[in-house]
């Protein structure tokens, strides 16, 4: 179709909109970016001033499947949407945009505002509902004709990808020969470093564990460039978690193919933008996995052990996976315990400086008001571990002679890498002595580079050479026949080894580890007994009872016979004889205590149980004393006070037994007659 140029789309600015998808279209296909240069002569040809006229080419090397990062795109529509454009040039509506939403956004706001698009079939007005149609279907089809691109590289990427034979950047490790098959790195320091970090993982645990062996061993590990004029080269530093993880889940050291791990996913933005993420895919959504295709490190089964051992490890993963790597702490059983009740995973509580283990899952979501059960750490340890002991018993010596072969295979490891490392940095100082011999000497700016570069691989050996004869001092290595001896020694008295001072918590833990699966815990609310499920690695199973130490209360509380020989004793003793004879048979108190009185009648009070009555026939009591000398109470304590009268008291606030003769009872009623002051307050 052929719009009408009229006067006041002249009047307006014209935009000359170029744009290529790739910066490998703009190198290598330089006539298309050349014709669409050249819409400035169709625009000076049709009317437009050479200074109304507006190149836009910053979006050179930019997707038009959405407008994110298409800077002069944006540009364009804002200038439209202000009613300053006359005409948009181009070569094809899909230099534009190859997004429905863009393209028809721009078409409704150039309808608005009466802006014309031009391309080599023809000029068109959005307003008009020919032309509109007309530039919907381009849109249309160029939306379409990327969808079509994009389904016929991504189909014969899957299909090659299905055979095996889809090349894409290989990790440190792996190489890629001429045939393009895939193989071990041939550099033997490589491939060492890489196979020690599947072995630090296997003895650690974990991949922290494998960071810091590889700190203490003062191993370093390889990553290779890719691109510019470092591609291929190798870079040694120190290994860290990020790396160690990548190389833990990636299945290419494992000798599997795999295609689709990751894959690209659309989110819309907070801004309304389409944006494109790269995300991880679980293995189940893997679109090509094929094992044994090539040589590898592992094999798939430690693979799959590596990842179950590695979503173990994560404290914020599900609560009813068991095990995970040996941590710091006392408690030997973290992370092995399961919930009888629930079946969730025992969790680490601390109450003072007491470790406790306890399942509150249902707690934390509110399904409950209480724990399902909390037991001290102390007890379930010391019975796992000594029938952890019992089971290790026949095969002590068998385990001894293996860590020999563990350790002294461990030792030759390491030390044929640190051997590696040293060969590389006199290889590297040799080099570069040959290139310093080989220039003209008489080219002093060169051969002062060439001789700095040699003294610097020269100070790099050195420096590896010292760290080499470092590790060597430091390290112990079990090789002499002695050592030997002393390692089977222990393993004939195991049990001492396990319970020396030097014996970390983390080793026993790991030892625990690698015999039991997990334990599942069952416990009556109140009861003092536990039953330990073990289920050992292997699948076998045992059942351990403890039993669980009482509580404060309990512990406070004096047993029945205590009570019981108490109110048997009171009625012929005393609290104070009472607490002697205790003592005298070595009896304590619930705290330790010796006994005493006070702690007796305590006792007789909180079990009712009455004191002695010993009252003589000659006795009597304070209200007989005021009944006969018609006297007042307090006269008769002044009396006892003033050792007048003589009485004795079994205990501390117990009655007073007054004894009485003729001969006293003569002297008070004289006592009383003569004195004024009893008689007139003698009022019984």
């Amino acid at each position: 179709m052929s719009a009408t140029i009229a006067a006041q789309h002249l009047e307006k600015a014209a935009y000359i909109y170029v744009r290529q998808s790739t910066l490998s279209q703009v190198r290598h296909h330089q006539e298309s970016t050349e014709r669409q240069y050249a819409l400035r002569d169709q625009a000076l040809a049709l009317g437009w001033a050479p200074e109304a006229i507006r190149v836009l080419d910053r979006d050179l090397g930019k997707s038009g499947a959405q407008t994110d990062g298409r800077d002069d795109f944006k540009t364009l529509v804002a200038d439209v949407s202000m009613g300053e454009v006359g005409a948009i040039f181009a070569l094809e509506v899909s230099r534009l945009a190859r997004s429905n939403l863009d393209w028809h956004r721009l078409i409704e706001l150039c309808a608005l505002m009466g802006t014309l698009v031009v391309d080599e079939d023809g000029r068109y007005d959005p307003a008009n509902f020919n032309d509109a149609l007309l530039l919907g279907l381009k849109g249309t089809m160029a939306q379409a004709e990327l969808h079509f691109l994009r389904a016929r590289l991504q189909g014969g990427k899957l299909n090659k990808a299905k055979k095996g034979e889809l090349g894409f950047p290989l990790p440190v490790g792996l190489s890629r020969g001429v045939d393009g098959s895939i193989g071990l790195d041939p550099d033997d320091e490589v491939r060492g470093a890489v196979a020690m970090v599947f072995q630090a993982f296997r003895e650690t645990g974990s991949a922290y564990g494998v960071v810091h062996r590889f700190r203490e061993l003062g191993l370093r590990f390889p990553k290779r460039s890719y691109g510019g004029v470092w591609n291929g080269r190798l870079i040694w530093g120190q290994l860290n978690h990020t790396r160690v993880l990548e190389i833990l889940k990636n299945p290419s050291y494992a000798g599997a193919y795999v295609f689709g791990r990751y894959q690209t996913q659309r989110k819309v933005g907070a801004d309304g933008t389409i944006k494109l993420s790269l995300q991880k895919m679980p293995q189940a959504s893997w679109r090509v996995t094929l094992k044994d295709h090539h040589d590898g490190y592992i094999s798939w089964d430690d693979y799959r052990h590596n990842q179950d051992l590695l979503a173990k490890n994560r404290t914020h993963g599900q609560a009813t996976m068991v095990g995970g790597p040996s941590r710091e702490g006392a408690a030997l059983l973290q992370g092995l315990l399961l919930c009888g009740v629930c079946g969730r995973k025992l969790s680490m509580r601390y109450q003072g400086k007491t470790p406790t283990y306890e399942c509150n899952h249902k707690r934390r979501e509110g399904l409950a008001t209480r724990s399902c059960l909390s037991l001290r750490c102390k007890e379930p340890d010391e019975a796992i571990a000594a029938e952890a002991l019992r089971m290790l018993a026949p095969a002590q010596l068998e385990l001894a002679v293996g860590a020999i072969k563990h350790l002294e295979e461990r030792d030759a490891r390491v030390t044929e890498q640190w051997q590696r490392r040293l060969e590389r940095a006199e290889y590297e100082a040799q080099l570069a002595e040959r290139s310093y011999l080989e220039v003209d000497p008489s080219n002093r700016l060169v051969a002062a580079t060439l001789e700095k570069r040699w003294e610097q691989a020269l100070q790099r050996r050195d420096e590896v050479k010292a760290g080499y004869d470092a590790f060597v001092s430091r390290e112990a290595k079990v090789a002499t026949a002695e050592q030997k001896a002393q390692v089977l020694a222990l393993a004939k008295d195991f049990p001492r080894l396990w319970h020396a001072p030097s014996t970390k918590a983390k080793d026993k833990k790991r030892m625990l580890r690698l015999l039991i699966e997990d334990i599942t815990v069952d416990r009556e609310r109140g009861s003092k007994q536990a039953l330990l499920h073990v289920r050992w690695q292997g699948g076998a199973c045992t059942d351990v009872t403890i039993t669980l130490p009482p509580n404060i209360a309990d512990r406070l509380r004096y047993p029945t016979a205590i009570v019981e020989r108490i109110r048997s004793l009171a009625k012929t003793l005393r609290d104070d004889q009472i607490a002697a004879q205790f003592n005298d048979e070595g009896l304590k108190s619930a705290t330790g205590k010796i006994f005493t009185a006070s702690m007796i009648n305590w006792i007789r009070h909180r079990h009712r149980i009455p004191a002695p009555i010993l009252k003589r026939p000659d006795e009597l009591t304070v209200n007989e004393v005021m009944q006969r000398f018609a006297v007042s109470r307090n006269v008769v304590y002044y009396w006892i006070e003033h050792g007048v009268l003589t009485a004795r008291q079994l205990n501390q606030g117990r009655p007073y037994w007054i004894a009485m003769n003729p001969a006293k009872e003569r002297e008070l009623e004289d006592w009383v007659r003569q004195s004024s002051r009893i008689q007139k307050s003698a009022n019984p």
